[in-house]
């Protein structure tokens, strides 16, 4: 007599083993799908509108806000408008860094004087300023916040209108 490998007491346990990881991964789909959502995707390039004179700057510069997202994590670069390729990527040790929650983009980070101000290039560490920026994400495109720079206690008004591709790619062409 041989016997069988087909007894009710394993087929009773591997069917509730399989029928306990099915639903347990079902559970967690429906989870996800309805808890965790991505974060929602920024422009990487926005013009920066003061409200007002900053007070490190006897004249500002038009500045532009590059940003690299990953997630929630967010990298940021202020940029003159007159920079030229190789002054962007030398201002990259000088990145911004902070995240995105809760529809707020948040970056802090020390930035040169001459890429806030019209002034001549100098890289001494007296021309290092803080800065703070804070943008609210809206429904239309333009972000709306505060830039505090050199720990004062002002915060200066702040809009950043995204740049189209056409327009990123004119400026580039015009360098």
């Amino acid at each position: 007599m041989t016997k069988s490998h087909f007894n009710l007491k394993s087929l009773t346990f591997y069917g509730v083993a399989i029928s306990s990881v099915l639903l347990l991964f079902k559970v967690v789909s429906v989870y996800g799908e309805n808890k965790l959502k991505a974060p929602p995707t920024i422009n990487s390039n926005y013009h920066l509108i003061l409200s007002e004179k900053l007070p490190v700057c006897e004249k500002l510069n038009v500045i532009f806000l590059k940003i690299q997202q990953s997630g929630i994590y967010l990298n940021g670069f202020l940029v003159p408008a007159n920079s030229t390729t190789n002054s962007t990527l030398s201002s990259e040790k000088y990145a911004l860094t902070g995240k995105l929650e809760n529809q707020q983009l948040s970056l802090s980070g020390k930035v040169p004087r001459y890429i806030l101000c019209n002034t001549p290039n100098s890289q001494t560490q007296a021309n290092i300023i803080p800065v703070k920026i804070q943008l609210q994400l809206a429904q239309q495109e333009d972000l709306v916040g505060n830039i505090n720079v050199s720990h004062t206690s002002k915060a200066i008004g702040l809009t950043a209108k995204p740049q189209k591709k056409n327009e990123q790619s004119q400026e580039s062409s015009s360098h």
